[in-house]
């Protein structure tokens, strides 16, 4: 379309299909045939990725149901209560299945072990007595550290009135303050260890809102 010269199109739409025949390039010219073909290709594989990817969430969440009221999934139950974090769209409950699977349902002794797995704690350089931080440590699940940081700008969407959301903007508001793409790691490891205690012992993160069922 860029090519074309064709702007404000947006071929992953559900109705761009029909669209495709009234476009027309600044000149006034219709889009050339075998490039009309090769959009419409494009656009029907992209609609057998979407019922896939559908019916793989729909048997997800049908397993979930049917699971133990126990264990693992009563974690996952109870993450996807989290507004922000469940089923507004499907690739959260995703996130959460994640963090159950790979983070949540170990056995770690603390908050600073459940950090330090997923790699989300600092990497100090001691010489005599200098000492730095050189940045996080990178050496746990990468995964898991990924899905952490894009659930922690979710949650300040979703989970605005949070403590831990207030957290974060007080720390970035103003001339002053850090690097929103800094803080966000902050804000992700404080997440990560707010989710663990409430999958654990069953603690609330201050303000943060919950659906009644799941």
């Amino acid at each position: 379309m860029a090519r074309l010269g064709i702007r404000g199109f947006k071929p992953a739409l559900r109705k761009a299909p029909q669209r495709l025949a009234a476009l027309r390039t600044p000149e006034g010219v219709p889009i050339p045939p075998n490039t009309l073909d090769e959009i419409r290709r494009d656009m029907d594989r992209l609609a057998v990725v979407r019922e896939q990817i559908n019916a793989i969430e729909m048997a997800r969440i049908e397993r979930l149901e049917k699971a133990p009221a126990a264990g693992p999934h009563a974690m996952v139950r109870l993450l996807a209560r989290v507004v922000g974090v469940g089923m507004e769209t499907a690739d959260m409950l995703v996130q959460a299945d994640m963090l159950v699977q790979e983070v949540l349902s170990r056995n770690l002794r603390d908050r600073r072990a459940v950090a330090r797995y997923v790699g989300l704690t600092g990497s100090p350089d001691e010489s005599g007595k200098r000492r730095r931080e050189r940045g996080l440590a990178k050496a746990g699940n990468a995964r898991a550290r990924r899905g952490l940081i894009q659930l922690a700008w979710r949650f300040l969407r979703f989970q605005s009135d949070s403590a831990l959301a207030q957290w974060y903007r007080s720390r970035t508001g103003g001339p002053k303050g850090a690097r929103k793409t800094t803080m966000i790691v902050a804000l992700a490891r404080k997440l990560l260890i707010a989710l663990w205690r409430m999958v654990t012992i069953g603690e609330i993160p201050a303000g943060v809102a919950l659906r009644q069922t799941i």
